[in-house]
This record gives structure tokens, C-alpha cells and sequence, in this order.
């Protein structure tokens, strides 16, 4: 391992930092936003459920508002008091933040970002967990749904394209350089579709409006690192001696669900592994993330299209499903505030399920945050040391740069990226594709 201990956990105690514009503006305005959303639910409540229902609706305007004080005003961050089989796990571990600072407190400024940050969103599900009525209600989906409705121009345009390669796969004697560099255009799209973040702009539109198949050769001099020929050789090696099972942790719902639908779907034709494994969010989380529930509706939004080509797809698509080609997992871990080195002992099943991978790909921003332990590490860190010994399965992180830590780089590649723009670790302008193997891990 590198001589370097572990530094600080990003914070908004840090003011002038991202983290600190985050927890004082960002969040509270995502909070006002759903605040807005349950509150023009009210006469469509009513109607359905008459005056119980309305009473719940006003009782959970009233949590997130009284929430939203909690945070503006530094209070004391509080136990998590619904029934979900989480509860314990958080309020737990609330006791361990505060164990960490020396006064024994936790309050939203002044504890780790990544924690306060995911303790909003399960308190926004705890608003609604305590109704009886209105408990399943999401109120992120009507934004999740426009972002996939208003993104269908880039959707048709990739999956022509994926079309295409179908075509291009069943040619005889297909140069493995050809496949290969199918195989790192698909990636690319999966990584630059995780531009399409709601929570990153507060939750206001945030869209692919045009092909990014066009964007490629534009966006690659912002990719800081790109391991992608390092996750082609293992799958390459893996395919001689097994059936290859490939596993994508997703991240945001809408274009970016669809182009990591597509590099699945392309791995599949390419024959180049055999079982996907699609791990969604349980809950409502971070404003676009990807539930079951919006995978379903995602493909019966296709299946119900007047484009021939989306509904083909969605055909093609749901009958993976159906077969178990694809097969979606759910699982609490996902939307806890630990880091993934806690992975092991907290969900020691997910992490037992996860080696079973030869491959997994974590999509964006909030996974790699998770996978860094969310600190405040050099740039020029490795990869392998922030990870700090989680390594079910050899994995590659796919992630527009949303927050401001990024570790890898090579000497003087930041302070480049600096020089060219100020915001350059938090606008989803610049990427990377990084890999870990099992080997590198224990180096």
C-alpha cells in the first residue's frame, strides 16, 4: 500500500467547498422541490382518497418542510423512527458519526457530507413511510419520467446505432479489433450518459437532447483516465474458461438507464458475457436514481411507443428479462450512507453475491464517492488505495466528475484540468473509466 493515511471525510464543516455549497444550498432547494411536488398532489389525493388521504398528504408537507429547517439551521441530526428493516442499521450508525467527532454530536454541517447527504433522502422516504395511504408514493417520478420523454430524440439515435452493430455482430469473421472497438464505443456511451444527473443540478431539467454517439470523439480529451482496454483483457480472459456474468450497479434513471441498457444488451450480442445483473436503488434516492419500479416503466414506456424502433427494443428487452438473461437485485445496502469498504461487514450477502461477478461496472457520481470512501485524498492517490480493500470482483467505475474528489490521476493532470476550468471536479465535464483487479487489490 502507499505511505498515506486516511484523510478527512469530505464535509461541509469546510466552508468554500463543494460539499458545504451542497448541504447550504443544493439540498435545500431539492428539498423545496419535492415539497412543491407532494403539495400539487393535493386535489388528485383528494379526489382518490378523500379527506384521510389529504390529512396524510398535509402530514408528510409537514415532515419535509420541518426537515429542511433541521438542515438550514444546523440542528442535530435525529433517528430514523419508521418501520423499514433499515432503521436499525441507520440509527447505528448514526451513533458511530457521532462517536467520530469529539463532542459527541452530528449535525448536518458538521458531519461527513456523504453521510448527511443520504440521511436526507431516507428521511424524505421516512415522510412517506409514515403515512398509511400515501407510503409508496415517489416524488421523484414525474421528473424521472420527463427526463426519459424529453431525452427520446438521443434514445432513438442510439438505438439505430445499436441496430447497427447487431448487424455489424452477425458478420462471419469479425476482427476482434472491430469488436473491441464496439466494445469501448459502448462504454463510452454508458459513461457520458451519466451527464444526465437531476440531483447534481438541484433537480431542475437536466436532458441529452442529441446523440451522444456524435459527442464521442469531442468528450474524449476529458476522459482524465480510461482503463478501458484493462476491462476488455479480463473479459476476454474470462470468456475462454467460463460463462461470464457481468454486473452493473446503476445510478440515474431516464437516457443514462437506457445506454447502460444498451451496453448490456450489445455485451450480450457480442457474445461476450452470458447473465447481467442490474442492481437498482429500493428506494427513492438522489433524485433520478434508478428503482425497479422505473425499469418496468421504462420498457413499457418503449413497448407503448409509435417508434417502431423503441418499441422492438423494448420487446427485445423485457424478454431478456423474462428469460433471465437480465436479471434486476435489489438490495438495502445500496441506500445506506456506508462506504463500500464497510460493504463486507454490513451486508456481508451483497458482498458474497458481488464475487460471484467476473465484471462489474459502478455508474456515477454517488457510487464513486461510495467506492472512495467520499475523502479528501490526493489526486495522484491510487485508485486501489482509496478503495481501501473492497474488492468483491475485478470492477471499473464509470463517473462524470460531480463532486470533488478524484484520485488516479497522473502528476500535474489537475492542476491542467484546473487551469481549463475552475468547476472541473463538479460539472460532469470531465470523466473517468477506472479498473481494479482482484490481483492489484493485494499488491
Amino acid at each position: 500500500m502507499e505511505d498515506e493515511g486516511v484523510p478527512d471525510s469530505l464535509s461541509a464543516r469546510f466552508k468554500g467547498t463543494f460539499a458545504y455549497d451542497t448541504v447550504k444550498d443544493r439540498m435545500p432547494q431539492i428539498l423545496t422541490k419535492v415539497i412543491d411536488t407532494v403539495h400539487r398532489q393535493k386535489a388528485q389525493v383528494h379526489e382518490k382518497l378523500g379527506n384521510e388521504g389529504s390529512g396524510e398528504l398535509k402530514a408528510i408537507v409537514h415532515r419535509l418542510s420541518k426537515l429542511r429547517n433541521e438542515m438550514q439551521t444546523d440542528k442535530q441530526v435525529v433517528p430514523i423512527e419508521d418501520a423499514r428493516s433499515d432503521v436499525q442499521t441507520w440509527n447505528s450508525y448514526l451513533e458511530t458519526e457521532k462517536q467520530r467527532n469529539s463532542d459527541n454530536s452530528c449535525s448536518w454541517f458538521t458531519s461527513a457530507w456523504l453521510y448527511v447527504e443520504c440521511y436526507m433522502y431516507r428521511r424524505i422516504q421516512e415522510a412517506f413511510e409514515l403515512s398509511t395511504l400515501l407510503s409508496d408514493m415517489d416524488p421523484f417520478r414525474e421528473q424521472k419520467q420527463t427526463a426519459l420523454r424529453s431525452s427520446e430524440e438521443a434514445v432513438i439515435a442510439l438505438l439505430m446505432h445499436l441496430q447497427h452493430t447487431h448487424k455489424t455482430l452477425s458478420q462471419k469473421n469479425l476482427e476482434q479489433a472491430s469488436l473491441q472497438t464496439l466494445f469501448e464505443e459502448f462504454v463510452e456511451v454508458a459513461l457520458w450518459g451519466n451527464k444526465c444527473d437531476l440531483s447534481i443540478s438541484a433537480g431542475h431539467d437536466n436532458f441529452q437532447t442529441s446523440s451522444v454517439l456524435s459527442q464521442l470523439d469531442t468528450l474524449r480529451p476529458y476522459l482524465l483516465v480510461n482503463n478501458t482496454a484493462d476491462v476488455w483483457q479480463t473479459m476476454q480472459l474470462a470468456k475462454k474458461t467460463r460463462c461470464v456474468r457481468l454486473d452493473i450497479v446503476l445510478d440515474n434513471a431516464g437516457f443514462e438507464l437506457i445506454t447502460d441498457l444498451c451496453l448490456a444488451d450489445f455485451l450480450l450480442a457480442a457474445k461476450l458475457v452470458d447473465t447481467v445483473y442490474l442492481h437498482p436503488k429500493s428506494l427513492p434516492w438522489f433524485v433520478s436514481d434508478v428503482t425497479h419500479h422505473d425499469i418496468r416503466w421504462t420498457l413499457s414506456q418503449l413497448l407503448e411507443s409509435d417508434k417502431q424502433i423503441l418499441v422492438d427494443f423494448g420487446r427485445s428487452w423485457q424478454e431478456k428479462l423474462d428469460q433471465g438473461a437480465w436479471v434486476v437485485k435489489e438490495h438495502d445496502f445500496w441506500t445506506l450512507p456506508h462506504d463500500y469498504s464497510e460493504m463486507q461487514a454490513t451486508a456481508p450477502d451483497l458482498y458474497t453475491e458481488l464475487a460471484k461477478s467476473d465484471l462489474i461496472f459502478f455508474k456515477g457520481d454517488l457510487n464513486y464517492r461510495k467506492l472512495t470512501g467520499d475523502r479528501k485524498w490526493r489526486h495522484t492517490t491510487s485508485y486501489k488505495t482509496a478503495l481501501q480493500g473492497f474488492l468483491p470482483a475485478p470492477h471499473c467505475s464509470l463517473r462524470t466528475l460531480k463532486a470533488d474528489v478524484v484520485v488516479g490521476l497522473e502528476v500535474g493532470q489537475a492542476e491542467t484540468a484546473q487551469k481549463a476550468r475552475a468547476d472541473w471536479m463538479v460539472s460532469g465535464t470531465y470523466a473517468v473509466i477506472q479498473f481494479c483487479n482482484v490481483s492489484q487489490a493485494v499488491m
